[in-house]
């Protein structure tokens, strides 16, 4: 087993975008064992939440930029991601008229 210092596999999932593939590639380990190390590891699950959530904010401050930039796109993306609780939400209607027996009975009489 390779002893890695916990800073460093952080650095390097940093560096490497959050990408588990990218990162066990540059430490040399296979991703069972990344999964192993992260949940045994509690200072390691920890950090690689922290970075997760740095690269969070980071993408969230590249959308406001653009919505303030009158980027449409990023103005519906916004809405229909964190206006949902204001009913930015698109929703899809089903109209269901079908009696499950109506058609059975239908089908058997087809059968006659």
């Amino acid at each position: 087993m390779k002893n890695i210092p916990i800073e460093k596999i952080i650095q390097i999932y940093e560096k490497k975008g959050c990408n588990i593939t990218a990162t066990c590639t540059a430490l040399g380990i296979s991703r069972k064992t990344f999964y192993e190390w992260k949940e045994k590891k509690k200072k390691l699950a920890e950090g690689l939440e922290e970075v997760d959530e740095s690269i969070l904010d980071w993408a969230e401050s590249k959308l406001q930029e653009h919505i303030q930039n009158n980027d449409l796109q990023a103005l519906i993306f916004f809405l229909r991601t964190k206006g949902k609780k204001r009913g930015y939400v698109e929703k899809t209607e089903t109209d269901v008229n079908i009696n499950a027996f109506e058609k059975l009975m239908q089908e058997c009489e087809d059968d006659e």
